[in-house]
């Protein structure tokens, strides 16, 4: 449901897709495999920052078209920033899950990036719908941290102004929720009195 919402408000403010299609490059993938390998490794690990991947839609080789679902890709027409989004609504992701869900947003910023010649307007996020932690304080799950850095998290607050492009978006959204929240709650008795049996 946050999901869908989440869209529907998007495309409110921005050309909303699902997916990026592409040329990807052999030498693309193989950079995010080692760097990846760089952030797992359990000596001299490095910790994820935005500028490890600056300068990766350069790599020019053996090229391969790929298409990649995405969470959310949003393009913002007055500012033309293009946004990458994986969502997770409560952000809960064990080791394996947080390397390939930032190896598919890396494999999606470089497919985009080498189709628009630059890397200047792209940005890749994960992104939770709440915090978890509580609102306002730091999102310290170790294995997302472990594959994301800082720059790229979005969390709660942050989600909702984007998605709303607004900075009061969060606020918003949650005083939507509470205005309306007797129909979520009269529309769960009604599917828990029809599957449900009673005792």
């Amino acid at each position: 449901m946050l999901e869908n919402m989440a869209i529907r408000i998007a495309e409110l403010h921005y050309t909303v897709s699902q997916h990026v299609e592409g040329i990807l490059y052999r030498e693309q993938t193989d950079y995010i495999a080692e760097l990846l390998e760089s952030y797992k490794r359990s000596e001299n690990r490095q910790t994820p920052r935005v500028t490890d991947y600056v300068g990766i839609s350069r790599d020019r080789g053996t090229a391969l078209h790929k298409r990649h679902e995405s969470d959310y890709y949003l393009v913002d027409p007055d500012t033309n920033m293009h946004y990458l989004i994986e969502l997770k609504i409560g952000g809960d992701l064990d080791n394996k899950k947080a390397r390939s869900e930032k190896e598919a947003l890396l494999e999606q910023y470089c497919i985009l990036t080498n189709k628009l010649g630059t890397e200047d307007n792209v940005r890749i996020l994960f992104a939770t719908a709440y915090n978890r932690y509580g609102e306002g304080r730091p999102w310290t799950q170790g294995r997302v941290r472990q594959f994301f850095a800082q720059e790229e998290l979005c969390i709660s607050r942050d989600f909702w102004n984007l998605v709303c492009n607004y900075n009061h978006g969060y606020e918003t959204v949650i005083d939507e929720y509470r205005n309306n929240a007797s129909v979520i709650n009269n529309a769960l008795d009604e599917i828990r009195e029809a599957y449900l049996p009673s005792n």
